[in-house]
Parts: structure tokens; C-alpha cells; sequence
């Protein structure tokens, strides 16, 4: 599809949802994520705040687990008007756009606290790009910190030669290279099929991912690192949005802020709790050991500065500002 052709799907697509709205919009919201997780739990609530602050003007219904949409194609359907509203993985879009990995940069924001920070100072950069790409970013929320869940003990990059990893975005697919393992790339949804038929024997992610698939049916260790808190992010089509009025559009955004916040914090509520729900189902949660950590770090260490090669003036500016707070 050429520049033009998408440029006329979206923006007929686009007229079309605002066309069907005049009465009221009805929205489609595809998530990525099981409805059990806390992400597609926030957007229901975000839902219901968004129906009862525009009074019933804009009804979302949320489709969870890829549903509708698979994750991979969440963004483009909103970026063409497929759907008005949906949600992704903010760093799987890194090969789009270097910027979008923000909040992949291995152990710069490895607290709450630092993260909600590290998003503070990149938020409008980030928000100038996505609206290049016919994007509004209404709330962002983040996952608990990234550690490595594997089948047997790992003490150092000698244990994980030819290691089956899934990765997720382009942070990942890097750091299952550096540590000479074979990045495969799984959608969340489809990590338990993939673990148990052998696709993948490994993969980084949260506490969160590994209770919400019952990983420990095939792995058994999990170790603790805290390298990033990658970003879910809600986004809405610029041109729905555009065509809405400021009435409707500060009462959704209202809806959005409340969420984020209140989304962020059941993300920090819920991260030691589930390392004890991996363990009560028989996993070992422990912390990486020195070797590995310290391979880790320096792999994180090159990886930042290749990102900063890449994203350039942008990027420097964002990791400048975070350092200087």
C-alpha cells in the first residue's frame, strides 16, 4: 500500500467512525492482553469512566487477549481507522520508530518512581511522533520490572547457548543475541502454545506475564533483574479525536488520566505478589547472580549507547533531562 492509498483508507475510515458518532460513538478497544491482566482490567474501567463522563456520547467496548485485533496489529488498525481507540506494547514499535523504545534502555529507570519520571521527560517527544502516525496517546501504564524466566539454572551467558528465547520488541530480540540465544518473536497471547510445543524454552518479561500464562507448567526458574518497566500505551485514531468536540475530548482525557494513574499504581501493587504466586506454583524467584548480572549490565550499557547512535538528538535529550532531575 503507497503513501496515498493509506492516506485515503485512513482518512475515509476515519470520516466514517466520526460520521457514525453523530448520534453516539461506539467505539471497538482491541487488547493485546488477557482480560484477567491488569492492563485489560484498566481498560474496562477506563471504559466505564469514558461512558459515564461524556454521558453515554462515547461507548467503548473492550476486546481483550487479541480478540479483534492480534497485538501486532493493534497500532495500524487505529492508525487506519479499523478501530477509533486501542492498546500496545509501547516498545514493539521500535523498529518503526528508535524513539518508541524510550523506556527499554536496561537499567536506566528501574523504580516506579524513576520510570514515571523517564516517561515525564520523553512523553511529549514521543506524543510529537505517534502524531505523525495519526496517533493520540490518551494514558500510558507500566509493566512490573523485566526478568528472565527459563527451564533450568542459569548462572552465567554459558547456560543459555542456543536457548529458544521469545522476544517481544527489538530490547529483547538484542539481549537474547548478546547472550547467544535464539530470539523468537510470540505475542503474549500465544506464549503458552508456544512454550509448551517448544518454539520457545525462555523469554524476559514480568511477573505479570509469566501468572497470567502459567509459565511455571514448563519453567521452572525466574530471575529477578528490574532491567526496564516497558510501557503499555492507549491510543486513539488523531482524526476521531480531531472530529470530537472539546467538551467530549477533556472528558475523555479525564477518563485517561484517572486510569493511567490508578493503573500504575495496581502495576506496583501487584509486582511482588505475583513473584509469590510464581513460587506457590513451584517456580524458584530468586536474584540473577553476580556473573550473569554483570554480563547483563554491560549488554545494557551497549545497548543504550546503540540506541542514542540511532534515536540521536531526541534520545540524548530524554536520558540528559532524566539524569539531570
Amino acid at each position: 500500500m503507497n503513501k496515498m492509498t493509506l492516506k485515503a483508507t485512513v482518512a475515509s475510515a476515519a470520516l466514517a467512525v466520526v460520521a457514525a458518532g453523530a448520534q453516539a460513538e461506539k467505539w471497538d478497544m482491541p487488547m493485546a492482553y488477557a482480560a484477567s491482566n491488569y492492563h485489560s482490567e484498566m481498560g474496562v474501567v477506563f471504559a466505564d469512566k469514558v461512558r459515564d463522563y461524556t454521558g453515554g456520547d462515547v461507548d467503548i467496548t473492550v476486546h481483550a487477549g487479541g480478540s479483534l485485533f492480534k497485538g501486532g496489529e493493534i497500532k495500524r488498525a487505529v492508525q487506519t481507522g479499523q478501530a477509533p481507540i486501542g492498546e500496545r506494547l509501547m516498545s514493539a514499535h521500535t523498529n518503526e520508530e528508535p524513539l518508541l523504545g524510550w523506556d527499554n534502555l536496561p537499567f536506566l529507570a528501574t523504580s516506579y518512581a524513576d520510570n514515571d519520571k523517564l516517561w515525564a521527560v520523553a512523553k511529549d517527544k514521543v506524543n510529537a511522533k505517534l502524531a505523525e502516525q495519526n496517533l493520540v496517546t490518551l494514558y500510558s501504564c507500566p509493566w512490573p520490572g523485566q526478568g528472565f524466566y527459563f527451564k533450568k539454572e542459569v548462572n552465567s551467558s554459558e547456560d543459555t547457548q542456543g536457548v529458544k528465547f521469545r522476544s517481544y520488541n527489538t530490547a529483547t530480540a538484542t539481549f537474547a543475541e548478546e547472550l547467544g540465544m535464539i530470539p523468537v518473536q510470540v505475542e503474549a497471547a500465544e506464549l503458552s502454545q508456544a512454550l509448551a510445543t517448544g518454539v520457545v524454552d525462555a523469554f524476559i518479561s514480568s511477573g505479570s506475564t509469566g501468572y497470567d500464562r502459567k509459565v511455571w507448567e514448563q519453567l521452572g526458574y525466574y530471575y529477578k533483574v528490574n532491567a526496564w518497566l516497558p510501557r503499555n500505551y492507549v491510543m486513539v485514531n488523531k482524526q476521531v479525536w480531531d472530529g470530537l468536540s472539546a467538551d467530549t475530548q477533556a472528558a475523555i482525557q479525564k477518563a485517561a488520566d484517572e486510569t493511567g494513574a490508578a493503573c500504575t499504581a495496581r502495576s506496583e501493587e501487584l509486582a511482588n505478589w505475583y513473584f509469590e504466586q510464581l513460587e506457590a506454583n513451584g517456580m524458584k524467584v530468586v536474584d540473577a547472580g553476580p556473573e550473569f548480572r554483570t554480563e547483563l549490565e554491560a549488554i545494557g550499557a551497549k545497548m543504550t549507547d546503540e540506541w542514542l547512535a540511532t534515536v540521536g538528538e531526541d534520545g540524548q535529550e530524554i536520558v540528559d533531562a532524566f539524569k539531570a532531575n
